[in-house]
């Protein structure tokens, strides 16, 4: 985006806005915050923009096991129960395990301890060669996917740590070969995850869901990552083992 898009968007002089990037003008609070609305940037590096231009954080940062947040862990809670006998997580903005459902065992079972040891991450377990990686039948296939969208989050938040995370990942092995290719409708638009599970193959596709108008940093960095079966015998096993469970 051009000086001149920017200000014209923000609805701001194209020359007030380059003193302000020289720095022969300061920012006012709204000004900071009509420019990181613009530029759609995440609530936590507006807050350091403020914080830079003298001014102090617009948005909160809770703990998730503050009370100001437990309407937020009901909701996930309700959703992650209802997406049943489906496999459901809910994650925050490192990937970390907050809260999962009964089903999600079935697909890490026999991950190695170290891995379900709390904090979780999901994807180190997803594509660590003692977590399900050993399962995933097109891991080249899911493991860029998986890369893709991590590579993606931490340009958008420039957030150190999702960098860092990507350099772990990026090394593990399972980043050769091809998966056998399958002409099946899901296939044909999504990527699936295809999971071993025992002796049956099991085919899912997930979705992403993210928490509308969020005014807390942390609020803004929660998803719930479902996934639904993709054929009538991923459904089939999925609820065998729910009842198993039950």
């Amino acid at each position: 985006m051009s000086q001149l898009d920017l200000s014209i968007e923000a609805g701001v002089s194209a020359r007030h806005l380059s003193f302000v990037e020289t720095g022969r003008a300061r920012p006012s609070p709204e000004l900071i915050l009509r420019l990181a609305e613009q530029l759609d940037m995440p609530l936590a590096e507006r807050n350091r923009m403020l914080l830079a231009g003298g001014y102090a954080p617009a948005y909160p940062s809770h703990e998730l096991s503050d009370p100001e947040l437990a309407p937020v862990r009901a909701a996930a809670r309700h959703v992650l129960d209802g997406h049943s006998p489906y496999p459901a997580v809910l994650i925050d903005q490192h990937w970390r395990l907050v809260e999962a459902n009964p089903a999600v065992a079935l697909l890490t079972a026999g991950a190695e301890p170290h891995l379900l040891t709390p904090p979780i991450n999901v994807l180190r377990l997803s594509l660590h060669p003692d977590g399900m990686a050993p399962r995933i039948l097109n891991l080249p296939e899911w493991r860029a996917h998986l890369l893709h969208r991590l590579r993606q989050q931490a340009a958008t938040t420039n957030d150190p740590a999702l960098y860092e995370l990507h350099e772990e990942l990026r090394g593990y092995p399972g980043g050769n070969g091809h998966a056998a290719p399958i002409n099946d409708a899901v296939s044909r638009v999504v990527i699936p995850l295809r999971y071993r599970h025992n002796d049956q193959e099991l085919s899912f596709f997930s979705t992403t869901t993210l928490f509308g108008t969020p005014l807390d940093v942390t609020v803004a960095g929660l998803a719930i990552e479902a996934f639904f079966p993709a054929d009538p015998t991923t459904t089939e096993t999925l609820h065998t083992f729910a009842l198993a469970k039950a």
